[in-house]
């Protein structure tokens, strides 16, 4: 059987692993600097030589490699393989032909995925969403995005632009989201939402473990401290987790009610927290959907950790090279 490369184009790293994608095991990583400020043309020329490394070095043969796959942070054309709009790379990337120029610099076939997508995928394949037909994933960061698989299939939507969670708006007089939009779930519980929930706590001079953790430096100031002196006992860091919970649970809740999921997986940095996090979206998605079957609804965390994405997408190639 043949092995597959899953790649993460992050803004900071290019990772790439080559995946038994029959067991999902990474057997061999390795990862570089993005250096985006360089531009697309460096980029992929860097990956090029990364994934060209990681075969070599693991000591499998080219001619045992399958294909390559991509997770790519933010918005593609998956016919024509390229990328569109990548916010958080300098130049955004419009119509940049990923595809085609890493087929030809490793001359192995080649597919691109939405990065969460590609988590979605990973997730359902190997991890917390093993067995049911139908999950949402919320990958909750420095953005929240997300990912639906329906019936075992994975949701592409138009030009693979389904599943954008994070966006589903859940007050329209809300604070703009990055997107454009009012109100955006996202704009509410991202992991920058609740570090400024954190940051208005201490500002505001109220008695909080926030302030002595972070010496009372604003910009030392994150989820992963907020969640620390919210489990240290601290009342007013649980209720920033509540409130984060609440809103994400809304948006559970208007997926609960469109699709029905069997299981809804929540990852990403944030999720760190656990049932810091995950305790007020169960409570508030039983709370408020009556339509369907709230209880048979399994609200669980991720299983793959930071494998979650090239697992996925490596998983993805081997299916579109089947």
């Amino acid at each position: 059987m043949k092995k597959f490369i899953g790649c993460d184009l992050g803004g900071t790293n290019l990772r790439a692993a080559i995946v038994d994608i029959e067991t999902g095991e990474v057997m061999y990583q390795s990862s570089v600097p993005t250096l985006a400020r360089e531009g697309h043309n460096a980029v992929m020329n860097r990956m090029g030589e990364l994934f060209l490394n990681v075969i070599q070095s693991s000591g499998i043969s080219l001619k045992n490699i399958g294909g390559i796959g991509i997770g790519v942070p933010g918005t593609l054309d998956l016919e024509k393989g390229e990328t569109l709009f990548l916010p958080n790379l300098p130049g955004t990337w419009p119509h940049v032909p990923l595809r085609s120029t890493i087929t030809r610099l490793t001359g192995l076939p080649t597919v691109l995925l939405n990065d969460v997508r590609s988590i979605t995928f990973g997730e359902w394949r190997f991890g917390a969403g093993r067995g049911v037909d139908t999950i949402a994933v919320f990958a909750i960061g420095t953005g929240i995005g997300g990912g639906l698989v329906i019936n075992g299939q994975l949701h592409l939507g138009i030009g693979g632009t389904g599943g954008e969670l994070g966006h589903m708006s859940i007050d329209f007089n809300g604070p703009r989201c990055g997107c454009g939009r009012l109100g955006c779930v996202e704009a509410f519980a991202s992991g920058p939402a609740i570090s400024a929930m954190g940051m208005k706590a201490v500002t505001q001079g109220l008695t909080t473990r926030i302030g002595e953790l972070s010496e009372f430096d604003l910009n030392r100031i994150t989820p992963e401290l907020i969640a620390r002196a919210a489990m240290e006992g601290d009342e007013i860091a649980k209720d920033i987790y509540d409130k984060a919970g609440l809103y994400i649970g809304n948006a559970v809740a208007n997926i609960c009610s469109s699709i029905g999921p069997r299981r809804v997986i929540i990852g990403g940095g944030v999720a760190q927290a656990g049932d810091l996090l995950l305790e007020p979206i169960r409570r508030t998605v039983k709370s408020i959907v009556h339509i369907m079957p709230v209880e048979q609804v399994e609200i669980v965390p991720s299983e793959l950790g930071n494998n979650a994405g090239v697992i996925g997408v490596a998983s993805w190639a081997a299916l579109q090279n089947n």
